[in-house]
């Protein structure tokens, strides 16, 4: 019996993809709570992102809760850990005030937003944060500050309708997670109109999602099709989708798991591209090429930009805990 050759597929795959810095640490901080304080171990929002990342840490012991009032009684001394999109200043106010033990997981660069708006304000500036409404980032930052200090713009079209009360006193900074080009096109809006906004000290837009951006953009011309492991209510994914159908690809799709490609759908196709938002885990990209190696005589291709070597060290109380491949492999294989 003659077996039908499987079709020739390229998969150019880019890096760096997937985890960043700040999301490892704060998975990191979750599965050293539980090995240090055992389960359960609450977490306060979903801790990136991703499912599967939540999932597999609700296996190890995790208890994921939306507000502190859910964590009973009898587990007050157990920690909680707040995400790593940051949180309002009321949260680690409201945990104190209940006598809660919490690990802040916020990424480093989030913190670093919040610490450029806070400036901002205390030299005398009304804060435009360009950003997502409802994003937990979003939430986190504006909740910095007092009520009515920050303004949200989302689009071009916000910022050429927004009437601030003084107009020489602003000063603006960026969720972490957005488009590159999106956002220069929103500063550059309100600084035509606001000749005086101020910047930031340092740029607000992270490295990784930066880099994910960058690599996605020279890897999509010719593409068939462009595949983003991620999350649909994960914004640096959202983004890399609209990146690469921009920068050239025929398609673009947004997948979680191998098991929600359509083929059908996906039909004949040539040449793949392969990335994942800074939440999506090494093993579905993995997951999702073995899918393709399934159908295709799939060849991949490494389209590589730079190389991350950033590191964020977890918080102080669990840095005496050893971190084992094992203990990260439901994440990284």
């Amino acid at each position: 019996m003659n077996i039908a050759a499987k079709p020739p597929l390229t998969i150019r795959l880019c890096g760096p993809r997937g985890f960043c810095a700040g999301v490892d640490r704060a998975i990191q901080i979750v599965v050293l709570a539980l090995k240090s304080y055992g389960a359960p171990v609450y977490v306060r929002h979903e801790i990136v992102h991703n499912r599967y990342v939540v999932e597999g840490l609700e296996a190890k012991g995790a208890v994921f809760v939306e507000e502190l009032d859910e964590i009973p009684e009898e587990h007050r001394a157990q920690p909680v850990v707040f995400s790593a999109h940051g949180v309002p200043k009321s949260v680690p106010e409201d945990a104190s005030a209940r006598n809660l033990f919490y690990l802040d997981a916020t990424c480093p660069l989030v913190s670093k937003v919040h610490k450029q708006a806070m400036r901002h304000s205390r030299l005398g500036r009304h804060v435009v944060l360009i950003g997502h409404a409802g994003h937990p980032e979003v939430i986190g930052t504006m909740g910095q500050l007092p009520e009515g200090s920050v303004s949200l713009i989302e689009t071009v079209e916000d910022a050429g309708v927004y009437e601030p009360a003084d107009p020489d006193n602003l000063g603006y900074v960026t969720q972490t997670t957005l488009s590159v080009d999106d956002t220069a096109g929103v500063i550059a809006r309100l600084q035509e109109r606001f000749p005086n906004l101020t910047a930031p000290a340092a740029d607000s837009i992270c490295y990784a999602t930066t880099n994910r951006q960058e690599v996605v953009k020279q890897a999509a011309p010719g593409c068939d099709l462009f595949i983003i492991v991620g999350a649909p209510n994960s914004s640096n994914s959202k983004r890399l989708v609209e990146v690469a159908l921009r920068a050239g690809a025929k398609k673009s799709l947004l997948v979680q798991r191998a098991s929600e490609l359509d083929w059908d759908e996906i039909g004949p196709i040539s040449t793949l591209g392969l990335s994942a938002g800074a939440s999506a885990p090494e093993v579905i990209v993995n997951e999702i090429i073995e899918a393709f190696r399934a159908r295709f005589d799939a060849k991949v291709e490494l389209a590589e930009t730079v190389q991350e070597n950033e590191h964020f060290l977890v918080n102080r109380e669990l840095r005496n805990i050893e971190l084992t491949s094992a203990d990260m492999a439901f994440v990284n294989g």
